[in-house]
């Protein structure tokens, strides 16, 4: 009698990615595996897994960092299934969560991923990563244009200078910049610190404005229809709404505002134990940045909208950051709704 395999066998690798060196865990359906280490060429993978693992169908998975999506384009290219996961998402054991080394990453996700109970985030295609490089940057400018300014008033602050009382506010005219300019020390060494990082200051300040232009522009011309969709919505202006199309992509894959929601980090941290139930703030899973973006937009919303002025006045005598996390949430609706439906939003109208 005649046998034939008609199962096709599995392989199952787990990837701890590094910029100098790979650590990988081969698992199969019938043995544990092997782990050893590689340089960073997914193409000496492919080679390895086709001198010893012929006619299996490989999945491969390795968490999200900083090496980006290189090698995940790599292994799919090569006809493998290739999943880049959320770290968080790696369940660990017992003492797993107290012994952390290369090899047992590797390990674990090859277990997890044999398991099938690994699921992969979301992968931008390279247009739209690559404009998310842009946003971000602008976000590295905008962290240091703060940290610019802020040394400059400690500066003022160590030699003991006063600023004139129309000066003492967040906003940096010409005339305030003249002043500062313009202003003598006793010796020579402290005006060319002031001055050193006045330039910086310059710097920056036009490198915020070029980058922010250029985000906008892109936005505009190259995701029109959604981007004047969302700058419909009062409190969303070029940035935010340019930020929502870098990190958030098509908002129509979202299944509704709960799942959003979830994504974005505008939902509840719920502990529940018998009887007793506790409300622990933000979840800590969160596009940090986006919602924060979502939260600053809530301030100019309630002010420039009549419904969501109500909708804050109704919750006023509660925490502040409490309400004002409610509006990011319904801002966050209106957003996914405008999208969805691609009408414009109308400011006044009642949900």
């Amino acid at each position: 009698m005649n046998t034939q395999i008609t199962a096709i066998p599995k392989l199952y690798i787990g990837i701890d990615i590094h910029k100098r060196s790979w650590k990988v865990h081969c698992a199969t359906d019938l043995f544990a595996g092997k782990s050893f280490s590689m340089s960073t060429d997914p193409n000496k993978l492919r080679v390895f897994v086709t001198k010893h693992f012929p006619d299996h169908e490989v999945s491969t998975a390795y968490e999200a960092g900083c090496c980006g999506y290189y090698a995940h384009r790599c292994f799919e290219n090569y006809g493998w299934r290739s999943l880049v996961v959320n770290p968080a998402d790696i369940h660990r054991k017992g003492k797993e969560k107290h012994t952390k080394t290369d090899k047992i990453d590797a390990q674990l996700i090859a277990r997890e991923l044999k398991d099938g109970r690994l699921e992969s985030i979301i992968i931008p295609n390279k247009k739209r990563e690559e404009l998310r490089s842009l946003f971000r940057r602008r976000n590295d400018l905008v962290k240091d244009f703060r940290r610019i300014k802020s040394y400059i008033k400690m500066q003022l602050l160590y030699f003991g200078i006063k600023e004139p009382e129309e000066f003492d506010n967040d906003h940096w005219s010409h005339k305030y910049r003249k002043w500062l300019d313009d202003m003598v020390f006793e010796h020579p060494t402290a005006k060319a610190t002031l001055d050193s990082r006045l330039r910086f200051f310059r710097f920056v300040d036009k490198e915020l404005r070029d980058v922010s232009t250029q985000l906008r522009r892109y936005c505009k011309v190259h995701y029109q229809k959604d981007y004047m969709l969302l700058r419909s919505i009062p409190g969303i202006g070029g940035i935010v709404a340019g930020g929502i199309l870098c990190e958030l992509g098509d908002l129509r894959r979202f299944n509704n505002i709960k799942h959003l929601a979830g994504y974005v980090g505008l939902t509840p941290s719920v502990h529940q134990s018998g009887d007793t139930q506790r409300t622990m703030g933000m979840t800590p899973r969160s596009k940090r940045l986006l919602r924060s973006y979502f939260v600053e937009a809530s301030w100019q919303a309630i002010r420039a909208d009549p419904v969501m002025q109500a909708y804050y006045r109704k919750h006023q005598g509660k925490n502040v950051k409490r309400i004002i996390v409610k509006v990011a949430r319904k801002l966050l609706s209106r957003t996914l709704a405008v999208i969805k439906t691609e009408v414009p939003y109308t400011i006044g109208v009642i949900e």
